[in-house]
């Protein structure tokens, strides 16, 4: 009897809730939804990322102090007994005050001496943190900002990171060590220009001649006498090596380091060269874009260089005499230059196509294809 009142009663509790949701539709599996329905990753990612937004929220302490930031628990005020409009006056004479009566040398039992050192390293932070105007407006923003928790953490802990180092003098170390690794490079690459050119026979033996005729080198065989050979080649080396760097003019890269070089002066004799640069230029529309001018040496020669697309250091590096054939095919006009590149090219091409190890090369091409890599299991 019971048993079938208590069936009657959810059979009728049963179309009761059927009655009051026959108007809702029956959501469909997830399987049986068709594949446009489906959630993509992108929508789960969305939805992580959501969830966890709203738990940081909920989650977000109602309370204002930051743990183990400023003060921890405590009001950095209230600790030295002040108010929030204190001035740095009122709190130096606070702390002085009140860090007086609980310093740890007025104690003698360990355990009071223990309590007195954690409150007075808590009075040191509170002190340190209100005389500062920029901790203290950080820590003013925490206190009437407590929801936004998180972003006082960050506050917090940035402030507590950051190098307590002035900016200044963090560009100007920078700048120095820049400017001490560009003059060791410098140095470094023209050491090599000179080892280089002491190897090569034609400067060696020029260089040799050079020595001879101005006496540097030793030939005398009584002079030589008592010399062993390493140190006769030793000294030869070294009267070699003085020709190169006193005759060779070596431009480009691989030029002798200057003090224009560094970084600290190029800084410096930035403005002066802006100006110059400017000042160039002008001169440069007025004298030949508007007054029509004909150019000069100088100015053909800068056009010659932007046309073979070169830095300066680039086409200073070339012999006076490469750069006189350019002058004399008139290379800084633009349809010359153009006609001069293309013959180049062509007989660029020519040598290429004649040469034995290009042809090998574009058979190899040919054959098998750029970029393909084959085992050998033989």
């Amino acid at each position: 009897m019971l048993g079938s009142a208590r069936q009657d009663y959810f059979s009728k509790y049963a179309r009761h809730a059927t009655w009051q949701h026959r108007d809702v539709a029956t959501p469909p599996a997830v399987d049986a939804l068709p594949l446009s329905r489906r959630p993509t990753a992108e929508e789960g990612t969305m939805l992580w990322v959501l969830l966890l937004y709203l738990s940081c929220i909920v989650l977000q302490p109602s309370s204002a102090y930051v743990e183990d930031y400023y003060c921890g628990e405590h009001n950095c005020y209230e600790l030295l007994e002040l108010t929030r409009d204190a001035t740095k006056q009122e709190i130096k004479r606070a702390f002085r005050s009140v860090a007086s009566k609980t310093h740890p040398d007025r104690f003698q039992d360990p355990e009071e001496k223990r309590v007195a050192e954690e409150r007075f390293q808590l009075l040191a932070t509170a002190y340190d943190i209100l005389r500062d105007d920029e901790a203290r407006e950080d820590y003013d923003y925490m206190l009437d900002h407590p929801e936004q928790f998180y972003q006082n953490v960050y506050r917090a802990w940035r402030r507590r990171m950051a190098p307590h180092v002035d900016v200044r003098i963090v560009l100007a170390v920078t700048i120095s060590f820049i400017s001490l690794v560009q003059y060791y490079n410098g140095w470094t690459k023209y050491e090599e220009a000179i080892k280089h050119f002491s190897t090569v026979p034609k400067y060696r033996i020029h260089a040799i001649e050079i020595a001879k005729k101005e006496g540097m080198l030793i030939t005398d065989k009584k002079k030589l006498k008592g010399m062993s050979k390493d140190q006769i080649r030793e000294q030869e080396e070294k009267v070699i090596r003085q020709v190169i760097e006193k005759k060779m003019d070596i431009r480009g890269v691989y030029a002798k380091p200057t003090y224009r070089d560094l970084l600290w002066v190029q800084l410096v004799l930035l403005p002066y060269w802006t100006f110059q640069y400017i000042s160039w230029y002008a001169r440069w529309v007025w004298k030949f874009g508007i007054l029509r001018e004909e150019y000069g040496d100088e100015e053909k020669l800068y056009i010659i260089r932007k046309n073979l697309g070169m830095s300066g250091g680039q086409f200073d590096s070339l012999d006076e005499e490469t750069k006189l054939q350019y002058l004399d095919m008139e290379l800084w006009v633009k349809e010359k230059f153009k006609a001069w590149k293309e013959e180049r090219d062509m007989e660029w091409r020519v040598k290429m196509a004649s040469s034995g190890r290009y042809k090998s090369y574009r058979r190899h091409l040919k054959n098998n294809g750029p970029g393909r890599i084959y085992f050998d299991d033989s």
